[in-house]
Protein backbone atom coordinates (compact mmCIF):
# COMPACT_ATOMS: atom_id res chain seq x y z
CA UNK A 1 0.00 0.00 0.00
CA UNK A 2 1.49 3.56 -0.99
CA UNK A 3 2.13 5.92 1.52
CA UNK A 4 -0.85 8.99 1.99
CA UNK A 5 0.11 12.47 0.60
CA UNK A 6 -1.53 13.83 4.29
CA UNK A 7 -3.00 12.94 7.36
CA UNK A 8 -4.94 15.40 8.85
CA UNK A 9 -5.45 14.29 13.19
CA UNK A 10 -8.54 16.32 14.52
CA UNK A 11 -10.15 16.09 17.95
CA UNK A 12 -13.49 14.83 16.17
CA UNK A 13 -14.36 13.99 12.37
CA UNK A 14 -17.99 14.72 11.09
CA UNK A 15 -18.14 12.24 8.18
CA UNK A 16 -21.78 13.00 7.11
CA UNK A 17 -21.48 9.42 6.10
CA UNK A 18 -24.51 7.47 6.71
CA UNK A 19 -22.79 4.07 5.67
CA UNK A 20 -19.26 4.97 7.10
CA UNK A 21 -17.96 4.78 10.88
CA UNK A 22 -18.06 8.12 12.87
CA UNK A 23 -14.42 9.03 13.86
CA UNK A 24 -14.57 11.10 16.81
CA UNK A 25 -12.09 11.83 19.96
CA UNK A 26 -8.64 12.57 20.33
CA UNK A 27 -7.69 9.65 17.96
CA UNK A 28 -9.34 10.35 14.52
CA UNK A 29 -7.89 10.93 11.33
CA UNK A 30 -8.39 11.09 8.04
CA UNK A 31 -5.74 10.05 5.28
CA UNK A 32 -5.22 11.89 1.80
CA UNK A 33 -3.71 10.42 -1.34
CA UNK A 34 -3.90 12.19 -4.93
CA UNK A 35 -6.93 14.65 -4.08
CA UNK A 36 -9.08 11.55 -2.93
CA UNK A 37 -9.96 10.49 0.93
CA UNK A 38 -8.08 6.92 1.06
CA UNK A 39 -8.74 6.34 5.08
CA UNK A 40 -10.96 7.47 7.82
CA UNK A 41 -10.38 6.04 11.31
CA UNK A 42 -8.58 6.15 14.40
CA UNK A 43 -5.21 8.06 14.41
CA UNK A 44 -2.96 4.94 15.47
CA UNK A 45 -4.80 2.71 12.14
CA UNK A 46 -4.48 5.51 9.89
CA UNK A 47 -1.01 6.75 10.52
CA UNK A 48 -0.03 2.72 10.76
CA UNK A 49 -1.30 1.85 7.71
CA UNK A 50 -0.95 5.01 5.17
CA UNK A 51 2.47 7.11 7.17
CA UNK A 52 5.86 7.20 4.63
CA UNK A 53 8.75 8.91 5.24
CA UNK A 54 7.24 12.51 2.39
CA UNK A 55 3.65 11.91 4.37
CA UNK A 56 2.52 15.31 5.84
CA UNK A 57 0.64 14.94 8.98
CA UNK A 58 -1.22 18.08 10.11
CA UNK A 59 -2.13 18.10 13.62
CA UNK A 60 -4.96 20.02 14.67
CA UNK A 61 -5.83 19.95 18.26
CA UNK A 62 -9.44 20.60 19.41
CA UNK A 63 -10.72 21.25 16.09
CA UNK A 64 -13.83 19.50 14.63
CA UNK A 65 -13.22 18.41 10.22
CA UNK A 66 -16.14 18.18 8.39
CA UNK A 67 -16.66 17.75 4.49
CA UNK A 68 -15.88 20.36 2.87
CA UNK A 69 -18.43 24.03 2.98
CA UNK A 70 -20.28 24.55 0.02
CA UNK A 71 -22.59 28.09 -0.77
CA UNK A 72 -25.30 26.65 -2.51
CA UNK A 73 -25.51 30.10 -4.77
CA UNK A 74 -22.92 32.96 -4.97
CA UNK A 75 -21.86 35.49 -8.12
CA UNK A 76 -18.17 35.89 -7.07
CA UNK A 77 -17.41 37.42 -10.81
CA UNK A 78 -20.51 39.07 -11.33
CA UNK A 79 -20.49 40.70 -7.68
CA UNK A 80 -16.93 41.70 -7.83
CA UNK A 81 -18.17 43.58 -10.83
CA UNK A 82 -20.86 45.40 -10.58
CA UNK A 83 -21.17 45.67 -6.90
CA UNK A 84 -18.49 48.26 -6.29
CA UNK A 85 -17.67 51.98 -5.30
CA UNK A 86 -19.73 53.04 -1.89
CA UNK A 87 -21.04 50.71 0.29
CA UNK A 88 -24.50 51.88 1.13
CA UNK A 89 -25.70 49.14 3.05
CA UNK A 90 -25.08 51.60 6.11
CA UNK A 91 -27.90 53.64 5.19
CA UNK A 92 -31.02 53.92 7.05
CA UNK A 93 -32.77 57.43 6.10
CA UNK A 94 -32.20 59.64 2.84
CA UNK A 95 -30.07 61.70 4.81
CA UNK A 96 -27.77 59.03 5.43
CA UNK A 97 -27.70 58.15 2.08
CA UNK A 98 -26.87 61.74 1.00
CA UNK A 99 -23.97 62.40 3.41
CA UNK A 100 -22.62 58.83 1.78
CA UNK A 101 -22.93 60.24 -1.80
CA UNK A 102 -21.51 63.69 -0.72
CA UNK A 103 -18.50 61.91 0.64
CA UNK A 104 -18.30 60.29 -2.55
CA UNK A 105 -18.07 63.36 -4.41
CA UNK A 106 -15.84 64.70 -2.52
CA UNK A 107 -13.04 62.23 -4.38
CA UNK A 108 -14.34 61.89 -7.69
CA UNK A 109 -13.27 63.63 -10.14
CA UNK A 110 -16.04 65.72 -13.08
CA UNK A 111 -15.26 63.25 -15.08
CA UNK A 112 -15.71 60.01 -13.30
CA UNK A 113 -19.20 57.83 -12.83
CA UNK A 114 -20.54 57.34 -8.79
CA UNK A 115 -21.24 53.46 -8.45
CA UNK A 116 -22.38 52.20 -5.11
CA UNK A 117 -23.93 48.76 -3.90
CA UNK A 118 -25.92 47.44 -1.34
CA UNK A 119 -28.43 50.14 -1.02
CA UNK A 120 -31.98 48.94 1.43
CA UNK A 121 -35.06 49.70 0.54
CA UNK A 122 -36.11 50.59 3.19
CA UNK A 123 -33.76 53.36 3.40
CA UNK A 124 -37.01 55.57 1.55
CA UNK A 125 -39.23 54.55 4.43
CA UNK A 126 -42.20 53.63 1.73
CA UNK A 127 -41.84 56.75 -0.43
CA UNK A 128 -41.12 55.79 -4.19
CA UNK A 129 -37.63 56.04 -5.14
CA UNK A 130 -36.47 58.34 -7.28
CA UNK A 131 -33.12 60.28 -7.75
CA UNK A 132 -34.80 63.69 -6.66
CA UNK A 133 -33.54 62.92 -3.78
CA UNK A 134 -30.01 62.41 -4.82
CA UNK A 135 -29.35 64.80 -7.72
CA UNK A 136 -28.62 67.71 -5.79
CA UNK A 137 -25.88 66.29 -3.78
CA UNK A 138 -24.25 64.58 -6.92
CA UNK A 139 -23.90 67.80 -9.03
CA UNK A 140 -24.67 66.87 -12.50
CA UNK A 141 -22.29 63.15 -11.23
CA UNK A 142 -23.65 60.11 -13.25
CA UNK A 143 -23.90 57.56 -10.50
CA UNK A 144 -25.81 54.11 -9.87
CA UNK A 145 -26.70 52.84 -6.93
CA UNK A 146 -27.60 49.14 -6.58
CA UNK A 147 -30.30 48.23 -4.20
CA UNK A 148 -29.63 45.23 -1.97
CA UNK A 149 -31.84 42.80 -4.14
CA UNK A 150 -29.70 43.29 -6.89
CA UNK A 151 -32.84 43.15 -8.95
CA UNK A 152 -33.27 47.51 -9.12
CA UNK A 153 -31.30 50.33 -9.13
CA UNK A 154 -31.34 54.30 -9.26
CA UNK A 155 -29.56 55.68 -11.48
CA UNK A 156 -29.32 60.03 -11.28
CA UNK A 157 -29.89 62.26 -13.79
CA UNK A 158 -27.25 62.34 -15.01
CA UNK A 159 -26.69 58.60 -15.58
CA UNK A 160 -30.15 58.38 -17.64
CA UNK A 161 -29.10 61.69 -19.95
CA UNK A 162 -25.98 59.47 -20.40
CA UNK A 163 -27.58 56.35 -21.79
CA UNK A 164 -30.67 58.19 -23.63
CA UNK A 165 -33.30 56.89 -21.46
CA UNK A 166 -36.04 59.60 -22.12
CA UNK A 167 -39.06 57.67 -20.78
CA UNK A 168 -40.39 53.99 -20.79
CA UNK A 169 -39.04 51.21 -23.27
CA UNK A 170 -40.52 47.47 -23.88
CA UNK A 171 -37.87 45.07 -23.18
CA UNK A 172 -37.78 40.92 -24.06
CA UNK A 173 -37.91 40.87 -20.18
CA UNK A 174 -40.53 42.13 -17.69
CA UNK A 175 -37.87 45.03 -17.40
CA UNK A 176 -39.06 48.09 -16.32
CA UNK A 177 -37.74 52.15 -16.31
CA UNK A 178 -40.06 53.25 -13.69
CA UNK A 179 -41.24 56.50 -14.76
CA UNK A 180 -43.25 59.34 -12.69
CA UNK A 181 -47.17 60.34 -13.66
CA UNK A 182 -45.59 63.48 -16.39
CA UNK A 183 -43.44 60.44 -17.36
CA UNK A 184 -40.45 61.03 -16.93
CA UNK A 185 -37.99 58.86 -15.82
CA UNK A 186 -37.82 58.62 -12.12
CA UNK A 187 -34.36 56.98 -12.08
CA UNK A 188 -35.92 53.67 -10.41
CA UNK A 189 -34.97 50.73 -12.58
CA UNK A 190 -36.23 47.08 -12.13
CA UNK A 191 -34.15 44.16 -13.80
CA UNK A 192 -31.22 43.64 -15.67
CA UNK A 193 -32.37 44.76 -18.77
CA UNK A 194 -33.18 48.35 -17.89
CA UNK A 195 -30.21 48.48 -15.61
CA UNK A 196 -27.84 46.99 -17.97
CA UNK A 197 -28.59 50.38 -20.15
CA UNK A 198 -26.77 52.30 -17.79
CA UNK A 199 -24.65 49.73 -16.02
CA UNK A 200 -23.20 49.09 -19.65
CA UNK A 201 -21.77 52.58 -19.79
CA UNK A 202 -19.55 52.15 -16.60
CA UNK A 203 -15.93 52.20 -17.32
CA UNK A 204 -14.97 48.25 -16.44
CA UNK A 205 -11.29 47.27 -15.33
CA UNK A 206 -9.20 45.51 -17.69
CA UNK A 207 -9.12 41.37 -17.44
CA UNK A 208 -6.16 41.32 -15.49
CA UNK A 209 -7.20 43.60 -12.57
CA UNK A 210 -10.58 41.97 -12.57
CA UNK A 211 -9.50 38.43 -12.40
CA UNK A 212 -7.24 39.42 -9.38
CA UNK A 213 -9.87 41.00 -7.66
CA UNK A 214 -11.82 37.85 -7.81
CA UNK A 215 -8.94 36.05 -7.02
CA UNK A 216 -8.73 37.39 -3.99
CA UNK A 217 -12.10 37.43 -3.05
CA UNK A 218 -11.88 33.67 -3.33
CA UNK A 219 -9.29 33.35 -1.00
CA UNK A 220 -11.09 35.28 1.56
CA UNK A 221 -13.82 32.80 0.83
CA UNK A 222 -11.41 29.95 1.61
CA UNK A 223 -10.54 31.77 5.11
CA UNK A 224 -14.13 31.33 5.81
CA UNK A 225 -14.42 27.50 5.41
CA UNK A 226 -15.75 27.59 1.60
CA UNK A 227 -14.27 24.78 -0.64
CA UNK A 228 -16.90 25.56 -3.15
CA UNK A 229 -19.77 27.20 -4.46
CA UNK A 230 -22.50 27.19 -7.34
CA UNK A 231 -21.96 30.50 -9.27
CA UNK A 232 -25.46 31.69 -10.77
CA UNK A 233 -24.11 33.60 -13.82
CA UNK A 234 -21.56 34.31 -16.62
CA UNK A 235 -21.69 37.32 -17.84
CA UNK A 236 -19.28 38.60 -20.46
CA UNK A 237 -15.82 37.51 -20.55
CA UNK A 238 -16.72 35.35 -17.01
CA UNK A 239 -15.57 31.89 -17.95
CA UNK A 240 -12.08 34.02 -20.08
CA UNK A 241 -11.74 35.24 -16.37
CA UNK A 242 -12.07 31.78 -14.73
CA UNK A 243 -9.75 29.97 -16.79
CA UNK A 244 -7.29 32.22 -16.48
CA UNK A 245 -6.83 31.75 -12.75
CA UNK A 246 -3.83 28.89 -12.44
CA UNK A 247 -5.11 27.47 -9.33
CA UNK A 248 -8.61 28.39 -7.98
CA UNK A 249 -9.35 28.02 -4.62
CA UNK A 250 -12.46 27.00 -4.76
CA UNK A 251 -14.09 24.39 -7.00
CA UNK A 252 -16.94 26.74 -8.88
CA UNK A 253 -19.81 24.94 -10.70
CA UNK A 254 -21.12 27.58 -13.02
CA UNK A 255 -24.60 28.03 -14.53
CA UNK A 256 -25.11 30.89 -17.59
CA UNK A 257 -27.68 32.80 -17.79
CA UNK A 258 -31.06 31.94 -20.50
CA UNK A 259 -32.72 34.82 -20.32
CA UNK A 260 -36.11 35.64 -22.48
CA UNK A 261 -35.83 36.71 -25.93
CA UNK A 262 -34.21 34.23 -28.59
CA UNK A 263 -34.68 31.67 -25.83
CA UNK A 264 -34.01 28.47 -28.91
CA UNK A 265 -30.97 29.52 -29.71
CA UNK A 266 -29.46 30.33 -26.55
CA UNK A 267 -30.37 26.86 -25.03
CA UNK A 268 -28.65 25.41 -28.39
CA UNK A 269 -25.38 27.47 -26.91
CA UNK A 270 -25.86 26.15 -23.63
CA UNK A 271 -26.34 22.43 -24.58
CA UNK A 272 -23.24 22.91 -26.73
CA UNK A 273 -21.10 25.02 -23.58
CA UNK A 274 -22.15 22.20 -21.12
CA UNK A 275 -19.23 20.07 -19.55
CA UNK A 276 -16.34 23.08 -20.49
CA UNK A 277 -14.15 23.58 -17.85
CA UNK A 278 -10.95 23.47 -16.22
CA UNK A 279 -9.33 22.28 -13.13
CA UNK A 280 -11.97 23.44 -10.33
CA UNK A 281 -14.83 24.70 -12.35
CA UNK A 282 -16.81 23.13 -14.99
CA UNK A 283 -20.39 25.07 -16.96
CA UNK A 284 -22.83 22.17 -15.82
CA UNK A 285 -26.43 23.93 -15.98
CA UNK A 286 -28.76 27.05 -17.24
CA UNK A 287 -29.58 29.81 -14.83
CA UNK A 288 -33.06 31.13 -15.42
CA UNK A 289 -35.34 33.79 -13.73
CA UNK A 290 -38.93 33.27 -13.74
CA UNK A 291 -39.81 36.58 -11.61
CA UNK A 292 -37.74 39.29 -9.84
CA UNK A 293 -38.01 40.73 -6.21
CA UNK A 294 -40.53 41.23 -3.40
CA UNK A 295 -39.17 44.59 -2.62
CA UNK A 296 -38.78 45.61 -6.27
CA UNK A 297 -42.57 44.68 -7.26
CA UNK A 298 -41.42 42.12 -9.75
CA UNK A 299 -42.30 38.99 -7.61
CA UNK A 300 -44.89 36.41 -9.46
CA UNK A 301 -47.48 36.62 -6.71
CA UNK A 302 -50.56 34.92 -6.80
CA UNK A 303 -52.32 37.77 -5.97
CA UNK A 304 -51.00 41.40 -6.07
CA UNK A 305 -48.77 42.93 -3.62
CA UNK A 306 -50.27 45.76 -1.51
CA UNK A 307 -49.42 48.27 -3.78
CA UNK A 308 -51.69 46.11 -6.78
CA UNK A 309 -48.09 44.88 -8.65
CA UNK A 310 -46.07 41.33 -8.62
CA UNK A 311 -48.56 39.70 -10.37
CA UNK A 312 -47.07 38.74 -13.64
CA UNK A 313 -43.69 36.31 -14.71
CA UNK A 314 -40.59 37.69 -15.70
CA UNK A 315 -41.19 36.32 -19.08
CA UNK A 316 -44.28 37.80 -20.92
CA UNK A 317 -44.93 34.60 -22.22
CA UNK A 318 -44.23 32.01 -19.12
CA UNK A 319 -44.90 28.94 -21.53
CA UNK A 320 -41.26 29.45 -23.28
CA UNK A 321 -40.01 29.10 -20.12
CA UNK A 322 -41.26 25.99 -19.90
CA UNK A 323 -40.09 24.48 -23.06
CA UNK A 324 -36.68 25.42 -22.61
CA UNK A 325 -36.68 24.06 -19.27
CA UNK A 326 -38.02 20.87 -20.76
CA UNK A 327 -35.72 21.48 -23.88
CA UNK A 328 -33.06 21.13 -21.03
CA UNK A 329 -34.35 18.31 -18.69
CA UNK A 330 -34.67 16.02 -22.02
CA UNK A 331 -31.12 16.77 -22.91
CA UNK A 332 -30.22 15.88 -18.96
CA UNK A 333 -29.09 19.57 -17.97
CA UNK A 334 -29.82 20.92 -14.68
CA UNK A 335 -32.39 23.82 -14.58
CA UNK A 336 -31.70 26.30 -12.28
CA UNK A 337 -34.84 28.96 -11.43
CA UNK A 338 -35.11 31.83 -9.51
CA UNK A 339 -38.30 32.02 -8.48
CA UNK A 340 -39.27 34.54 -5.16
CA UNK A 341 -43.00 34.39 -5.36
CA UNK A 342 -45.31 31.83 -4.74
CA UNK A 343 -46.77 32.11 -8.25
CA UNK A 344 -43.48 32.09 -9.95
CA UNK A 345 -42.45 28.51 -7.84
CA UNK A 346 -45.50 26.99 -8.29
CA UNK A 347 -45.26 27.35 -12.31
CA UNK A 348 -41.37 26.49 -11.90
CA UNK A 349 -42.52 23.01 -10.01
CA UNK A 350 -45.85 22.75 -12.70
CA UNK A 351 -42.94 22.88 -15.46
CA UNK A 352 -41.23 19.68 -14.17
CA UNK A 353 -44.58 17.79 -13.19
CA UNK A 354 -45.04 14.80 -15.60
CA UNK A 355 -48.78 14.85 -14.37
CA UNK A 356 -49.00 18.38 -16.39
CA UNK A 357 -48.81 17.55 -20.03
CA UNK A 358 -50.14 19.30 -22.84
CA UNK A 359 -51.76 22.37 -22.09
CA UNK A 360 -50.18 22.77 -18.94
CA UNK A 361 -48.04 25.36 -17.60
CA UNK A 362 -46.15 25.26 -21.52
CA UNK A 363 -49.08 25.47 -23.27
CA UNK A 364 -50.80 23.56 -26.37
CA UNK A 365 -48.06 21.20 -27.63
CA UNK A 366 -45.61 21.35 -25.10
CA UNK A 367 -43.77 18.47 -24.53
CA UNK A 368 -44.45 16.48 -21.60
CA UNK A 369 -41.18 15.91 -19.13
CA UNK A 370 -39.45 12.50 -17.75
CA UNK A 371 -41.13 10.75 -15.06
CA UNK A 372 -39.86 11.73 -11.32
CA UNK A 373 -38.15 10.16 -8.83
CA UNK A 374 -35.51 8.32 -9.79
CA UNK A 375 -35.55 8.23 -13.41
CA UNK A 376 -34.97 11.59 -13.90
CA UNK A 377 -31.24 11.72 -15.42
CA UNK A 378 -30.82 15.26 -13.76
CA UNK A 379 -32.02 16.63 -10.30
CA UNK A 380 -33.34 20.79 -10.94
CA UNK A 381 -33.06 23.35 -8.21
CA UNK A 382 -35.54 26.17 -7.53
CA UNK A 383 -33.56 29.24 -5.86
CA UNK A 384 -34.38 31.52 -2.81
CA UNK A 385 -37.99 30.44 -2.49
CA UNK A 386 -38.99 33.61 -0.11
CA UNK A 387 -42.89 32.40 0.69
CA UNK A 388 -44.82 29.69 -0.09
CA UNK A 389 -48.06 27.75 0.72
CA UNK A 390 -47.39 24.10 2.62
CA UNK A 391 -49.34 22.10 -0.09
CA UNK A 392 -46.41 23.79 -2.89
CA UNK A 393 -43.68 22.97 0.10
CA UNK A 394 -44.74 19.15 -0.32
CA UNK A 395 -43.84 19.12 -4.02
CA UNK A 396 -40.44 19.86 -3.73
CA UNK A 397 -39.93 16.27 -2.64
CA UNK A 398 -42.48 14.66 -4.98
CA UNK A 399 -41.00 15.34 -7.85
CA UNK A 400 -37.20 15.44 -6.37
CA UNK A 401 -36.73 19.35 -7.17
CA UNK A 402 -33.87 20.58 -5.03
CA UNK A 403 -34.93 23.85 -2.47
CA UNK A 404 -31.85 26.33 -2.58
CA UNK A 405 -32.27 29.05 0.05
CA UNK A 406 -30.56 31.74 1.95
CA UNK A 407 -31.16 32.05 5.89
CA UNK A 408 -29.71 35.05 5.86
CA UNK A 409 -31.94 37.02 3.78
CA UNK A 410 -33.89 37.06 6.68
CA UNK A 411 -32.16 39.83 7.99
CA UNK A 412 -33.88 42.08 5.08
CA UNK A 413 -36.75 41.73 7.22
CA UNK A 414 -38.26 41.86 10.92
CA UNK A 415 -40.52 40.10 12.61
CA UNK A 416 -43.25 42.30 13.53
CA UNK A 417 -43.55 42.66 9.38
CA UNK A 418 -42.85 46.39 9.65
CA UNK A 419 -40.15 46.43 6.64
CA UNK A 420 -40.84 46.74 3.09
CA UNK A 421 -40.80 43.29 2.30
CA UNK A 422 -43.70 41.69 4.92
CA UNK A 423 -45.27 45.07 4.22
CA UNK A 424 -45.96 44.33 0.24
CA UNK A 425 -46.48 40.91 0.57
CA UNK A 426 -49.25 40.99 3.75
CA UNK A 427 -48.68 39.24 7.21
CA UNK A 428 -50.22 36.25 6.22
CA UNK A 429 -47.76 35.61 3.20
CA UNK A 430 -44.92 37.11 5.53
CA UNK A 431 -45.63 34.85 8.33
CA UNK A 432 -44.56 31.60 5.62
CA UNK A 433 -40.65 33.33 4.79
CA UNK A 434 -38.02 30.88 3.98
CA UNK A 435 -39.79 28.26 4.93
CA UNK A 436 -36.81 26.10 5.50
CA UNK A 437 -37.62 23.92 8.20
CA UNK A 438 -40.83 22.51 6.34
CA UNK A 439 -39.09 21.78 3.41
CA UNK A 440 -36.54 19.19 5.44
CA UNK A 441 -39.60 17.89 7.12
CA UNK A 442 -41.13 16.84 3.89
CA UNK A 443 -38.04 14.89 2.72
CA UNK A 444 -36.65 17.55 0.15
CA UNK A 445 -33.46 18.47 -0.65
CA UNK A 446 -32.34 21.88 0.98
CA UNK A 447 -29.60 23.41 -0.27
CA UNK A 448 -27.97 27.04 1.54
CA UNK A 449 -25.85 29.69 0.44
CA UNK A 450 -25.23 33.42 0.75
CA UNK A 451 -26.07 35.09 -2.38
CA UNK A 452 -23.12 36.98 -2.27
CA UNK A 453 -22.85 39.67 -2.42
CA UNK A 454 -26.36 40.39 -1.61
CA UNK A 455 -25.53 38.79 1.81
CA UNK A 456 -22.58 37.86 3.28
CA UNK A 457 -20.25 35.02 2.05
CA UNK A 458 -19.22 34.19 5.21
CA UNK A 459 -20.90 30.40 5.63
CA UNK A 460 -20.17 30.13 9.52
CA UNK A 461 -23.25 32.98 9.62
CA UNK A 462 -25.35 30.97 7.31
CA UNK A 463 -25.04 27.89 9.20
CA UNK A 464 -25.80 30.00 12.22
CA UNK A 465 -28.62 32.08 10.71
CA UNK A 466 -30.73 28.90 9.58
CA UNK A 467 -30.78 28.10 12.94
CA UNK A 468 -31.23 31.08 14.86
CA UNK A 469 -33.33 32.69 12.20
CA UNK A 470 -31.51 36.22 12.78
CA UNK A 471 -28.20 37.28 12.57
CA UNK A 472 -25.78 36.00 14.82
CA UNK A 473 -24.31 38.63 17.62
CA UNK A 474 -27.81 40.66 16.72
CA UNK A 475 -30.50 41.10 19.76
CA UNK A 476 -33.33 41.37 16.92
CA UNK A 477 -36.48 38.84 16.95
CA UNK A 478 -36.02 35.44 14.93
CA UNK A 479 -38.07 35.35 11.77
CA UNK A 480 -40.29 32.53 12.30
CA UNK A 481 -38.41 30.38 14.86
CA UNK A 482 -40.25 27.92 13.59
CA UNK A 483 -38.74 27.27 10.68
CA UNK A 484 -35.36 27.23 12.47
CA UNK A 485 -33.28 24.22 10.96
CA UNK A 486 -31.08 21.72 13.32
CA UNK A 487 -27.33 22.04 13.43
CA UNK A 488 -27.15 18.96 11.58
CA UNK A 489 -29.50 20.44 9.08
CA UNK A 490 -27.42 23.12 8.54
CA UNK A 491 -24.45 21.67 7.49
CA UNK A 492 -25.78 19.32 5.80
CA UNK A 493 -27.43 21.95 3.76
CA UNK A 494 -24.13 23.22 2.85
CA UNK A 495 -22.22 19.30 2.12
CA UNK A 496 -24.42 16.55 1.48
CA UNK A 497 -27.29 18.51 0.24
CA UNK A 498 -25.20 20.54 -1.72
CA UNK A 499 -23.83 17.56 -3.35
CA UNK A 500 -26.86 15.92 -3.59
CA UNK A 501 -28.66 18.68 -5.41
CA UNK A 502 -25.52 18.70 -8.45
CA UNK A 503 -25.45 15.06 -8.91
CA UNK A 504 -22.27 14.53 -7.11
CA UNK A 505 -23.15 12.65 -3.90
CA UNK A 506 -21.14 10.01 -4.59
CA UNK A 507 -18.11 11.51 -4.82
CA UNK A 508 -18.31 14.67 -2.35
CA UNK A 509 -20.13 16.35 0.41
CA UNK A 510 -19.14 13.50 2.70
CA UNK A 511 -15.64 12.44 4.16
CA UNK A 512 -15.39 8.63 3.24
CA UNK A 513 -12.75 6.90 0.96
CA UNK A 514 -13.39 7.26 -2.64
CA UNK A 515 -14.52 10.91 -1.96
CA UNK A 516 -12.44 14.50 -3.04
CA UNK A 517 -10.80 15.85 -0.13
CA UNK A 518 -12.55 18.70 -0.07
CA UNK A 519 -12.45 19.33 4.19
CA UNK A 520 -12.99 22.59 6.69
CA UNK A 521 -11.98 22.30 10.32
CA UNK A 522 -13.72 24.32 12.56
CA UNK A 523 -12.22 25.34 15.53
CA UNK A 524 -15.09 24.22 17.46
CA UNK A 525 -18.01 21.36 16.72
CA UNK A 526 -20.35 23.12 14.58
CA UNK A 527 -22.84 20.35 15.88
CA UNK A 528 -23.04 21.30 19.27
CA UNK A 529 -21.55 24.87 19.55
CA UNK A 530 -24.25 27.96 19.69
CA UNK A 531 -24.90 29.34 16.94
CA UNK A 532 -23.98 32.59 17.94
CA UNK A 533 -20.51 30.97 18.94
CA UNK A 534 -20.20 28.94 15.39
CA UNK A 535 -20.64 32.71 13.66
CA UNK A 536 -17.23 33.52 15.04
CA UNK A 537 -15.58 30.30 15.45
CA UNK A 538 -11.95 30.32 14.02
CA UNK A 539 -11.32 27.69 10.51
CA UNK A 540 -8.83 25.94 11.53
CA UNK A 541 -8.44 24.64 7.69
CA UNK A 542 -9.22 24.45 4.25
CA UNK A 543 -8.34 22.01 1.68
CA UNK A 544 -9.53 21.26 -1.78
CA UNK A 545 -8.39 18.54 -3.87
CA UNK A 546 -5.74 17.82 -0.72
CA UNK A 547 -4.28 21.10 -1.19
CA UNK A 548 -4.69 23.39 1.57
CA UNK A 549 -5.93 26.77 0.86
CA UNK A 550 -6.33 28.31 4.12
CA UNK A 551 -4.28 27.16 7.26
CA UNK A 552 -5.64 29.43 10.23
Amino acid sequence: MSAADTIIVADRVHTLDPAGTRAEGVAAAVAVKDGLIVAVGGTAEVTAQWRGAATEVQHLPGATLTPGLTDGHMHPVFGAGSFRGVDLSGCRTVADLRAALAAAVAGTGRGEWISGFGLDHNTFQGAPISNAVIDEVLDGIPALLVLYDGHSALASSAALRAAGIEGPRTFASRSQIVCGPDGRPTGHLLEDGAIRLVRDLMPVADLQERRAQVLDLLHSMAATGLTGGHVMDCEGDALELIAGIEELPLRLRIAPWAMPGDIDAQIDHLLALRGTGGPRWSVDAVKFFIDGTVEGGTAWLETADCHGRSTDSFWHDPAHYTRAVQRLDAAGMQAVTHAIGDAGVRHALDALDPSIGPGGPGGPGAPSVRPTRGVRPVRHRIEHIETLPYDQVKRFAHLDVAASMQPTHTAYTRADHSDDWSTRLGAERAGRAWCCRDLRDTGATLVLGSDWPIAHFDPRQVLATAQLRRLPGTDSQPVGPEQALTALMALEGMTTHAAHATGQGHHAGRIAPGHRADLTAFGLDPLTAPPDELAEAPIRLTMVDGVTTHRG
